[in-house]
């Protein structure tokens, strides 16, 4: 693949940017990683998970309840997962990279517009839009990074380019923290979407445009469906325990009374655990390899989901926070690396179609565990599933394994 450049911009802001970037002698190498992790920051930290810590204040200040959150939540997942099928039949890298710029306008005319109704149709119109948009960060801007990084000679690894989900999470959270005492929950949606254009511009304007298609490898052997059956069921398994913690988290944690008022601190540590965590999995899957990793990842999520169901205390609940943040982006940097590696023709396109079944465990679960609470009156039943599903995960990841460990035995008697 061979990508042009964005300098011939006709905006002044973005001349303005790229002669910035250029006069801090900023490489093209780390201009591009820049863009790919304010996409996340932007799609992702912004205009899909900002509604985490604002759902509190949000029950609160408006008519929403536990359940119509699960609702909004669900609607967000839903956007998400049509992008993600979309992403999956295209083909052509133009299209891509215009649905890459149509998706980070969406992002922050969907955060801003959350603050101007209370009408429950046009909130889920709103998240579901919020949700597509964040395709551009995970999918897209992972591909064209990839893309870009192999091209040019470099290593393809995403870890620095995923440090965005944890920078995602703590950057916006240290704006709320702030933002909470002084103003109500539509001011705090208003002023979340004018601080999202920081992170649009460079993700627009730095973003190298793909100029050709990939061409096929020549030695390249597509993993057989058994392998992908087992990669599909895994990843589903992460997005459950993935997407109840992380949209429900400070909910969860503002319910205990030992830890009421601590819920947004805690969300910011934990997004602050997220960004140097994909670059040491990263590490960890060099030294141990890739499923290996993987388990270790599933296991120590399964871990922070356990511990808020056995404590109340705030250090072990600080702790569990804290290993989500140091795991669940690294999991997600490790499965579409993983599966980036086996089709390495088109990453992007094979991503997203791994992607669809963490997407529809996304779907699924947070509706689920809004039916839950509202039958329960407590979030604990949503950690047990979830604790559940991820078991069930490792197991997948093992069978991976086993799977590949073999296949090598096989090829290495041949």
């Amino acid at each position: 693949m061979t990508y042009g450049k964005t300098y011939d911009s006709p905006f002044c802001s973005g001349k303005f940017l790229i002669m910035s970037t250029n006069r801090l002698h900023i490489s093209p190498r780390y201009q591009v990683i820049l863009a790919g992790i304010c996409a996340l920051i932007l799609t992702v930290g912004i205009a899909r998970f900002a509604y985490t810590p604002f759902l509190p204040v949000m029950l609160s200040e408006t008519s929403l309840d536990k359940f119509t959150g699960g609702w909004l939540a669900t609607f967000n997942y839903i956007g998400y997962l049509s992008g993600v099928v979309l992403i999956s039949f295209l083909t052509s890298l133009k299209t891509k990279f215009l649905f890459y710029r149509i998706n980070l306008i969406l992002a922050v005319l969907s955060t801003l517009l959350m603050a101007i109704t209370t009408d429950m149709v046009l909130w889920s119109i709103l998240r579901f839009i919020g949700g597509l948009s964040s395709t551009a960060g995970i999918i897209l801007a992972a591909g064209f990074v990839m893309g870009w990084l192999k091209q040019n000679g470099y290593k393809s690894a995403l870890g620095i380019h995923f440090s965005g989900l944890g920078l995602g999470i703590a950057i916006p959270g240290i704006v709320i923290v702030i933002i909470t005492p002084y103003f109500n929950w539509a001011e705090q949606w208003l002023i979340m979407g004018v601080f999202g254009i920081l992170f649009f511009l460079p993700a627009w304007f730095l973003m190298p445009k793909p100029a050709l298609q990939n061409a096929p490898t020549a030695d390249f052997t597509a993993p057989n469906t058994k392998w992908m059956r087992l990669m599909i069921a895994a990843y589903a398994c992460a997005g459950v325990g993935y997407v109840i913690s992380a949209t429900f988290i400070v909910a969860i944690l503002e319910g205990m009374p030992s830890l009421s008022g601590h819920g947004n601190i805690i969300w910011v540590m934990l997004g602050v655990a997220a960004i140097p965590s994909c670059i040491i999995w990263d590490k960890v899957a060099e030294r141990i390899g890739e499923t290996r990793a993987i388990i270790t990842a599933y296991s120590m999520i399964l871990l922070s989901i356990l511990i808020p169901l056995f404590s109340e205390s705030l250090l072990l609940n600080v702790l569990g926070a804290l290993l989500f943040g140091a795991t669940f982006a690294g999991i997600v940097s490790l499965m579409l690396v993983y599966v980036g590696h086996k089709f390495p023709h088109n990453p992007a396109k094979a991503m997203a179609k791994l992607t669809i079944s963490y997407g529809i465990a996304q779907l699924i679960a947070p509706a689920l565990a809004g039916y839950l609470s509202t039958l329960t009156g407590n979030y604990l039943s949503s950690l047990w599933m979830a604790a559940a599903v991820m078991s069930t995960g490792i197991f997948f990841v093992w069978r991976i394994q086993r799977f590949e460990e073999k296949l090598l035995i096989k090829t290495s008697t041949h």
